[in-house]
């Protein structure tokens, strides 16, 4: 992987988040000057936390609706590269809470694009999104960078709309010779060690076999883009390089999926999980494994999603390095490791463990 962040200015939005956590991880081993902006974590347990990543980066506390504090801090750190990660980023709040989520994920954007354009010193910048941006048709094929937008639930279309934005910013003020190359990230659903979040699988997974009591599936036959963390984010480094070698070329929208093999229900994901920890685990050998309590009356979500990562693997020269269960027992293993060891070496140690299968395989 041709990445080259050494002493370049990096500030990322959300670096207090699952994803975001991981990132700063990565950049700061390759040598970036760091810089976040973000809410507070969301547990003691989180990646963030126990990396201690904070204390090795510039950490501003503030939220990305506040546009004149995230033009102050772009202002202070006058950076090269932006990571948009800063979100909303889950289903079932959204129903529960649609003002909030529009305001943080499409005029949070807004916001993150607006300081873009009055901080001089941005050459390059990768704003993520998600898979569920696309007009969702349950079709049995991946969804391309160019089919429409849409969304069903508050979060989907919430990501749709900042699609929208970022393209409209690019064609209105990002189009010029010298302009900051802007590129936007849309991921399947990403797993890993260090996630806590509420309604989602793994945490769910983790938090079940922690307590033995059985874990409860809403909808086991949902059929999702599984990958592990590091895969999409190696994209988005891969992606933030290309953007600052050649702007023209790459200033677009780019899906980071899995391979085939890892499109896969919900159900086999937790099989996999529950059975590599009865193999490694000894304490969890009686666990009573998964319930389906799926519902007529659930809120809406997406059976069936995937995404057609031709472009990336084609024009970027990016493509997934992990196999189903490479990305089982990677996350899984950190699960199992990070109340007995230091979490920033556990994490670093499984970057470099990626980084190696990638430059083997990819």
């Amino acid at each position: 992987m041709e990445l080259n962040f050494r002493n370049r200015r990096v500030l990322i939005t959300g670096h207090t988040g699952f994803k975001g956590a991981w990132l700063s991880l990565w950049l700061e081993r390759l040598g970036a000057h760091l810089s976040g902006i973000a809410l507070d974590p969301r547990t003691e347990r989180d990646v963030f936390v126990l990396s201690g990543i904070g204390q090795r980066m510039r950490d501003y506390r503030a939220d990305i609706r506040n546009l004149d504090a995230v033009l102050h801090i772009f202002d202070q750190e006058q950076p090269e590269v932006v990571f948009h990660l800063a979100a909303q980023p889950l289903v079932l709040p959204s129903y529960e809470d649609p003002v909030g989520t529009f305001a943080t994920n499409t005029q949070g954007t807004v916001h993150i694009l607006e300081a873009i354009r009055q901080t001089p010193s941005v050459r390059a910048a990768v704003l993520i999104t998600t898979d569920k941006c696309y007009e969702n048709r349950e079709w049995v094929y991946g969804y391309r960078e160019t089919d429409p937008m849409g969304g069903h639930d508050p979060y989907s279309a919430s990501k749709g709309a900042a699609e929208l934005v970022i393209a409209a910013y690019r064609r209105s003020f990002f189009h010029q010779p010298g302009s900051p190359a802007i590129a936007s990230a849309r991921a399947g659903n990403v797993v890993g060690g260090g996630d806590w979040a509420e309604y989602r699988l793994v945490p769910d997974i983790a938090r079940a076999l922690e307590s033995g009591q059985p874990l409860d599936i809403r909808s086991p036959n949902a059929v999702r883009p599984w990958q592990h963390v590091l895969e999409p984010l190696g994209g988005y480094l891969l992606l933030a390089q290309r953007l600052l070698d050649a702007p023209e070329r790459y200033a677009e929208a780019w899906n980071f999926g899995p391979l085939p093999h890892s499109i896969q229900p919900v159900r086999a994901v937790c099989d996999a999980f529950f059975e590599y920890f009865r193999q490694h685990s000894p304490e969890t050998q009686n666990h009573p494994g998964w319930r389906d309590i799926s519902s007529p009356d659930q809120p809406h979500e997406a059976g069936l999603l995937m995404l057609d990562i031709s472009k990336a693997i084609h024009r970027l020269r990016w493509q997934p390095a992990l196999t189903f269960s490479e990305m089982v027992a990677l996350t899984a293993d950190w699960y199992a490791r990070y109340r007995s060891e230091p979490v920033r070496e556990l994490c670093l140690e499984q970057i470099q463990t990626y980084e190696r299968l990638w430059a083997e395989r990819c």
